[in-house]
Parts: structure tokens; C-alpha cells; sequence
């Protein structure tokens, strides 16, 4: 079938298909069961394919009232976890006709505002207005997912006054409709039993310096799995997220005077990193002089040597969930329950503490 030269209409499918335009909107919309037969269905989009047509998105959105658009904050992309979850998301998303705009909040707020008044040969000027790109932030989108590490974004973009959904976030005390969380607790639980049993007593904690609950839980979990067990310590230290800071961070701690730990339990794989290079610095041998473990199994985490244990998030796993709990909450329905399962991997970097 030959194709016109200009955009082709709906009018021109039901003319190829032989149809009403009531009946191609059924069908491309797939309304159609029930209501037109199989064989006329399938007519209709013989005719779209063979026409090149496609529906005008922009019109169907403006008369259902969405732009099928979704803002997903997170901290940052400098790990492949948050690229994960939003390699995730968008693709429950895109199944939906829904598309995903990044918003990476590095420092966990909006964006930078211009002071109101600039000096210019010692008299105060009035600048000129700097026009907000999250301003209309409400109109452009249906809804928000956030990770609570850059929770304090959502009031600078009007997030909060959108349908969110939040991720790694209290769901007794969340900001969200809903929220969709990773078993982070349960993975704390497994390190602690896996160091507890190969006879680890005295732990140094090597803790995120981000006010997040999700760090929160990790510190809880960890102090409670080895208060049940007698003759057990544990010391904090606290350091951004970086493998300098780490670095900077264990090294400190371990020059200090008291008794050297013989478990390392850090709040990341990014932070183990960090406390790797600390220890080949003082001379200490990982597991022979000091166990260690993180949190993620990013790519990192097999990069080092010895190979770091550590817990598997899915982070794919994480941003689909995270969708599709906004899907819900767009349609009126309840989000799927329960956190999402998550996994020690046990490899080259914990053994059992030297004995004295």
C-alpha cells in the first residue's frame, strides 16, 4: 500500500482498514475486546503498519490529563547501583508508555538559587530573575520516585506535592504514598551472623556519614546481632562515601590506641575500597590480619583483591519495583508488600580471626 507523502491520520487507517474511526481508536487504544472482532482488530493494524501511522501522544495525554512523564531522584550516578535502578525503572516504564527523567541530586538538595542582590560599585543591585527548570515541575509530570538519600531534593522541585514513591525510606514515617524498600536489614543480619560465626568479637564499623534511614538501619542491625552474643564490641566510625575519605577514615581509627578489631563491617562496597588501601598502608593483610565486608556487590567488589564479601542488592529489581508502585498508586491500586530479598556473598575477604 502506498504511503502519503504527509503525517498519516486515523482517518486514513479506518478508510484503508474499512472501519470507523471510533473502531481504530478502539483497537490502537486496545479497547477493542468485546467490542470489535478479532479479524477487523487485526484489519486495523495491518492498516496502521502498512500507513506508518502513530497516535498522537501529545493529544491522548492532554485529554486523559497525564503526560506519562515520571521524575526519578536519587543521590547520584557515580556507583552502576543507582544506574541500575534507574535501568529498571524505565523499563517498567517504557512497558506502560511512561517515560523517566533523571534527576541526580549529588549534594541531596535542588538546585542552586542566585543571591537577590549582587553589589556593583558599592550599591546592591537587584539580579535579574533566574527562571526555575523546576518551576512547572507539577504540570510536566505525573508522579516522583525518590530514594531517601536525596529526600531533601523534593522540596526544591515541588516533588513532594506530587504522587511519590519513596525508596530505602521509613515506611512508618515517609514522605510517599508508598514505599519499596530492600531487605536491608536482613543483609546487615547476614554479615553479622557470617562474622559471628567464624568467631569475630571485636568489630570496627565503617559507617556512611549520610543522615539516611536506610544507613540508620544498616548501624541498628548491626549493634543488635552482636549484643546477643557476649564478649562482642563494637566501634563507629562514620565517613562520607568515598574511597579517599574511607581511607582517611580506617586509618585513624586504627592508629588509635586500643584493641585492634578483627572484623571490618562497612556500610558499602565504595567504603571497603577505601579501608582496602588503609590496610595495605599500615601493613595489614585482609582476611590474615583483619576480615572485611561491604554492602552492594558492585562491580568494585570483585575488582579488589581479595575479593570482597559482601551483600547483593538488586538494584534493577529495586527500580522496577519502585514503578511499579508508582503505577499503583497513579491507578488507585495498593503496591505490592514486602521488601525486596537480598544476598551475602561470601568470597575471599573474611576468615576466621587469628588466633593469639
Amino acid at each position: 500500500m502506498p504511503r502519503s507523502s504527509t503525517r498519516p491520520t486515523s482517518r486514513d487507517v479506518a478508510q484503508a482498514a474499512g472501519v470507523s474511526q471510533a473502531a481504530v481508536s478502539l483497537v490502537l487504544g486496545d479497547k477493542w475486546r468485546g467490542r470489535v472482532s478479532e479479524t477487523t482488530a487485526e484489519r486495523v493494524r495491518e492498516a496502521a503498519r502498512d500507513l506508518g501511522y502513530r497516535p498522537n501522544l501529545a493529544a491522548r495525554n492532554l485529554r486523559l490529563g497525564r503526560t506519562r512523564t515520571v521524575l526519578l531522584v536519587v543521590p547520584a550516578l557515580t556507583t552502576e547501583f543507582f544506574a541500575g535502578v534507574y535501568t529498571g525503572a524505565a523499563r517498567v516504564a517504557s512497558a506502560h508508555g511512561f517515560g523517566v527523567v533523571l534527576y541526580p541530586s549529588p549534594e541531596g538538595i535542588g538546585p542552586a538559587r542566585p543571591s537577590p542582590t549582587t553589589a556593583l560599585k558599592g550599591r546592591p543591585l537587584r539580579a535579574a530573575p533566574i527562571p526555575d527548570p523546576f518551576a512547572s515541575a507539577q504540570a510536566a509530570l505525573d508522579g516522583v520516585i525518590a530514594s531517601s538519600m536525596a529526600a531533601d531534593a523534593l522540596t526544591a522541585i515541588r516533588g513532594d506535592q506530587l504522587p511519590l514513591v519513596m525508596l530505602d525510606s521509613d515506611p512508618h514515617g515517609s514522605l510517599g504514598a508508598a514505599t519499596v524498600n530492600l531487605d536491608i536489614a536482613d543483609g546487615v543480619g547476614q554479615v553479622a551472623d557470617h562474622l559471628l560465626a567464624l568467631g569475630h568479637r571485636h568489630f570496627l564499623h565503617l559507617a556512611a556519614d549520610v543522615a539516611s534511614w536506610t544507613f540508620e538501619v544498616r548501624a541498628r542491625e548491626l549493634a543488635t546481632r552482636t549484643a546477643g552474643v557476649p564478649g562482642t564490641s563494637v566501634r563507629t566510625v562514620h565517613a562520607p562515601i568515598s574511597i579517599e575519605d574511607a581511607q582517611a577514615a580506617t586509618e585513624a581509627a586504627l592508629t588509635t590506641p586500643g584493641p585492634r578489631p578483627t572484623a571490618l563491617v562497612c556500610d558499602d562496597d565504595k567504603l571497603a575500597a577505601g579501608a582496602y588501601k588503609a590496610l595495605r598502608r599500615l601493613g595489614l593483610r585482609i582476611p590474615d590480619d583483619i576480615s572485611v565486608t561491604g554492602l552492594d556487590d558492585l562491580a568494585l567488589a570483585t575488582a579488589i583483591d581479595p575479593e570482597l564479601t559482601t551483600v547483593r542488592l538488586d538494584a534493577e529489581l529495586f527500580g522496577e519495583r519502585g514503578m511499579q508502585a508508582l503505577l499503583a498508586v497513579l491507578d488507585g491500586r495498593e503496591p505490592e508488600a514486602g521488601d525486596i530479598p537480598v544476598e551475602l556473598v561470601v568470597r575471599g575477604s573474611t576468615a576466621p580471626p587469628r588466633q593469639p
